[in-house]
């Protein structure tokens, strides 16, 4: 089976990028797996892996640096569009985001992002209840211990 095309498609600022470069590591009902570089190249970021959990909403991302440290792992609240006759995905990002830095405590952050997309009509109420209840699920998951899953199995493809 061929892997599938990827995008991201971001409201603020509105862009969909083809994730070209992207390499799909693992891909079943419920998960995809990547491991990627930045697109953008940041000071610290070099590289990472990504679960998108396509059964949660929600993309899990294991954020390091060139030497291959840990620097977080970053939460996106997603949706997604799969189109099956171009075998091609349409990941949104529903804009509120989870950083846990090791050692921290998890920071919701982007909540103003989501508030401006309501306010200038970039999000519907529907994706605004979406994203609000599955960043709700993603706290949950992550007080009760079973994100700790996602961290595994994507520390499992970092080897």
């Amino acid at each position: 089976m061929e892997h599938p095309i990827l995008y991201r498609k971001r409201l603020i600022p509105q862009e969909c990028v083809l994730l070209a470069d992207d390499i799909i590591l693992f891909q079943d009902s419920q998960k995809l797996i990547t491991k990627w570089h930045t697109l953008h190249p940041k000071k610290d970021l070099h590289h990472g892996y990504s679960c998108y959990c396509l059964d949660k909403g929600i993309k899990i991302s294991k954020f390091l640096d060139a030497d291959n440290r840990l620097l977080c792992w970053y939460c996106d609240i997603i949706s997604y569009t799969f189109n099956s006759e171009t075998n091609t995905y349409i990941f949104t990002d529903l804009l509120a985001d989870v950083i846990i830095k090791p050692g921290k405590s998890p920071k919701v952050v982007d909540l103003d992002e989501l508030a401006d997309a309501c306010e200038q009509n970039l999000i519907t109420s529907k994706q605004l209840i979406l994203s609000l209840r599955q960043l709700d699920q993603l706290l949950k998951m992550i007080e009760d211990g079973s994100f700790n899953v996602y961290q595994e199995l994507l520390n499992h493809f970092d080897r």
